[in-house]
């Protein structure tokens, strides 16, 4: 290990007990070498997505949390029901580490060439274990992040942007014309409505209050509609067949909205029909939900016809069936507009002690639009 390189560091851990509670925990760890492609970066910064709560507090119930411990190392222990250990046998017991995505200084490098031009870089990764104060990773994995650019610029450079863009190509891959997003005003969806207006792709924006649609309509966003409106669903059909979009994806879950999505796709397509069907629109409706920001059962009023389909969307996924060719595109085009297109705004910082505090996990755990933590691992607690 480098000499000015300490030999541990702090690293955030969740543990899921075989007594039924949750323990979260700030453990020293052994600062690792980098082997010959790896490099070994300092983090910087880390934002906390709704993804990451799935490891972090897995379904704990955060209202029992009590914190024991000191300031500088809280332990947060949560009651876990049992619906929500059923799902964990896997994890019981073994303390796991989190956070997906983050940037950071790289401070040392492996022997490979790829590797050494690498020290010195600010760079942004994603591999998990990224609320730590340092992490090996390959050289491969790391996002070189534009010169003056700081680690707070590229923490989110990975989740949300190649979210949108995967939105996007699998649009294109199935011969979609247009996009319907729901709980639009999050930093993901600001992403897309500047992405959308860059590359001409109509856009439906769904929000939940006035003041996210006054935030998405500032950044140019023409069709915003607010689900809490009396006129909701008379508004979703005209801006429906204002801009054809036959595919939406949904961060909300549980509910109807995906079945007012697929109803009003259905009455905006068959609008223009010349003769009628008893099977509906033969214009396939396609609705992916990739959150689960409501947790209850996803309720469908089958009014959509029988050209339509329903599904679960994981970037994970997506990445997965991507060439390396396109992957590296879309990373490309990340960094050229880390700061415009793909910037992210924080409402709060805090250190690895502060993500235990209650003030903090009370916040997060919400995940409220437009309300997103950045983890500042180097900081003092």
């Amino acid at each position: 290990m480098t000499a000015d390189l300490p030999d541990n560091a702090l690293e955030l851990r969740s543990l899921v007990t075989s007594q039924g509670t949750l323990e979260l925990s700030l453990d020293d760890v052994p600062v690792p070498t980098p082997a010959a492609n790896e490099v070994l970066v300092r983090v910087e910064a880390s934002p906390i997505n709704p993804s990451d709560l799935g490891v972090l507090i897995p379904g704990a119930e955060m209202a029992t949390a009590t914190v024991t411990g000191t300031p500088e190392r809280p332990v947060v222990t949560a009651s876990l029901g049992e619906r929500a250990l059923a799902g964990l046998a896997a994890r019981v017991d073994k303390p796991l580490p989190a956070g997906n995505e983050g940037a950071g200084t790289v401070v040392a490098a492996g022997s490979s060439p790829a590797a050494q031009a690498l020290l010195g870089k600010t760079v942004g990764i994603a591999g998990g274990a990224m609320y730590s104060q340092y992490r090996a990773i390959d050289a491969s994995a790391c996002l070189v992040l534009p010169d003056g650019s700081a680690a707070k610029d590229g923490a989110s450079s990975f989740v949300n942007p190649l979210t949108a863009l995967g939105m996007l190509e699998t649009m294109r891959r199935e011969g979609h014309s247009g996009l319907v997003h729901t709980a639009a005003a999050s930093n993901l969806g600001q992403m897309l409505v500047k992405l959308c207006a860059k590359d001409g792709v109509p856009l439906v924006n769904i929000v939940r209050k006035p003041d996210q649609e006054e935030l998405l309509r500032s950044l140019g966003a023409v069709h915003v509609l607010n689900s809490a409106s009396p006129s909701f669903e008379a508004d979703l059909v005209a801006a429906l067949k204002a801009t054809s979009a036959t595919l939406a994806f949904d961060a909300t879950g549980g509910g109807t909205l995906v079945s007012q999505i697929l109803n009003g796709m259905e009455q905006a397509a068959s609008s223009a029909a010349v003769q009628y069907s008893r099977y509906g629109s033969a214009v396939h409706k396609q609705v992916y939900i990739y959150g689960g920001l409501d947790t209850g059962p996803t309720t469908l009023t089958r009014n959509f016809g029988m050209a339509w389909g329903l599904g679960g969307w994981l970037l994970t996924y997506f990445l997965q069936s991507t060439d390396a060719e396109t992957l590296g595109r879309l990373r490309a085009r990340v960094a050229a507009e880390l700061t415009t297109t793909f910037a992210s705004t924080y409402t709060r910082e805090v250190s690895l002690a502060g993500m235990l505090r209650p003030d903090a996990f009370n916040s997060y755990v919400k995940r409220a639009t437009g309300e997103k933590f950045l983890v500042t691992p180097q900081a003092l607690p």
